[in-house]
């Protein structure tokens, strides 16, 4: 099933009193991944190692491309956790070492989960290769709890068309709903773990309250634009990730008068487990980071078949 909160309908509710405010704004960093592929990432990184159970933010670009230049992540590994890759602009072919194939698009998710290991690829696709063009998306790492590390990995591939989306404000703001429950709209992901994930397009003028659990830890990142999160209308811009209090029910989201404002919300019910992390693998201990790359370099996770 899907975890979430069940919550109340409110459409145009606007009542910043009642929502959470804002305990720091993180400013991402600009680094490479893969073969060389940008990304702003707001955590790990520094002092703020994870919000639990999120491990990683990667705003993937934005970046054009010329004809033959573009990146990804060649094979690697992961154990352990969540992968979830959605895609702004440009596509992106994925294999592993399970036999799964694709290729996701704009405004198209694909949320695996990596459990007890697999090896896959995420690559430009080869008309991205050639031709070129703008790429931009997202990948966020999301913990298993120490029960569910060693499931069976599986893929869920929900294409823009399959993901609910609420218009509120009289039309002024757009939530797309990849996992969760808001507003009468129940996310089309299934999780692990109670998570909320929204993608949130405010135009100028534009605001809107999301209802978050009160056992959720909760954040906003911003991915165009700038605008004001929680009680205070705390200001944020482009890149930058306001981590909220929980001294709120909801989530408040403001634009400007002069600029659109696009967001994600996130939110979870952290796990408050132990954690090791070494590359592509996270688990409890250090023995199981040991166990996992024994059994990478042994070829137990597999290889992808071409």
């Amino acid at each position: 099933m899907t975890f979430a909160e069940p919550t109340t309908d409110h459409p145009t509710s606007t009542d910043a009193a009642g929502s959470r405010s804002v305990r720091e704004v993180v400013v991402s960093i600009e680094t490479l991944e893969g073969a060389g592929f940008l990304v702003h990432r707001p955590f790990p990184v520094g002092d703020l190692d994870q919000i639990d159970p999120f491990l990683m933010i990667d705003h993937m670009g934005p970046i054009d491309y010329a004809p033959g230049e573009a990146v990804g992540a060649p094979d690697h590994p992961h154990r352990g956790f969540e992968t979830v890759s959605y895609i702004l602009e440009g596509e992106v072919e994925h294999e592993d070492s399970a036999g799964h194939h694709g290729i996701i698009g704009p405004g198209d998710v694909q949320w695996m989960t990596a459990g007890s290991g697999v090896v896959h690829s995420e690559m430009p696709s080869r008309r991205m290769q050639t031709e070129g063009g703008r790429v931009e998306g997202f990948q966020i790492w999301v913990n298993l709890p120490a029960a569910e590390k060693m499931t069976e990995p599986r893929y869920q591939e929900v294409p823009k068309a399959r993901i609910p989306s609420v218009e509120l404000d009289e039309g002024r703001a757009l939530v797309r709903l990849v996992a969760g429950r808001v507003h009468g709209l129940e996310g089309a992901v299934q999780t692990t773990s109670p998570i909320l994930y929204a993608h949130v397009t405010l135009q100028p003028g534009g605001q809107v309250d999301l209802p978050v659990a009160s056992d959720m830890n909760a954040m906003v990142y911003a991915i165009h634009g700038t605008g004001t999160v929680g009680r205070t209308d705390r200001s944020i811009d482009q890149f930058e990730l306001a981590v909220l209090e929980h001294d709120g029910g909801s989530v408040h989201l403001s634009a400007g008068p002069d600029e659109a404002f696009d967001v994600l919300v996130l939110a979870g019910v952290p796990l408050r487990e132990p954690i090791a992390r070494y590359g592509p693998f996270v688990m409890n201990t250090r023995q199981q980071i040991v166990e996992a790359f024994e059994d990478y370099q042994s070829g137990r996770l597999g290889a992808i078949a071409r």
